[in-house]
């Protein structure tokens, strides 16, 4: 189905450049006053950033299943009206 197509570049859509400047701003913010340590809130953006990208490999995983099935759905009525005919 093209239908689905925009959303296949769902995983490219953030880029490393942009984790980066988040994990800077957040460094930045965190020696203003804040009382979490740096490098916890780094290795919680780090945690989150691996949860993130399993995420989007799922969500790949199951654009493409559906594909396939609509992909299968399609044929078999094709079929199914050749039969018929």
């Amino acid at each position: 189905s093209t239908a689905n197509a925009p959303e296949d570049d769902a995983p490219n859509r953030y880029s490393r450049t942009d984790r980066t400047t988040y994990s800077r701003y957040s460094r930045d913010a965190n020696s203003s006053g804040s009382s979490v340590p740096s490098n916890t809130l780094e290795k919680r953006i780090d945690e989150l950033e691996r949860e993130l990208a399993k995420e989007r490999q799922e969500n790949a995983r199951l654009m493409k299943m559906t594909q396939d099935k609509e992909e299968l759905i399609g044929k078999l009525k094709e079929e199914i009206d050749l039969l018929n005919r």
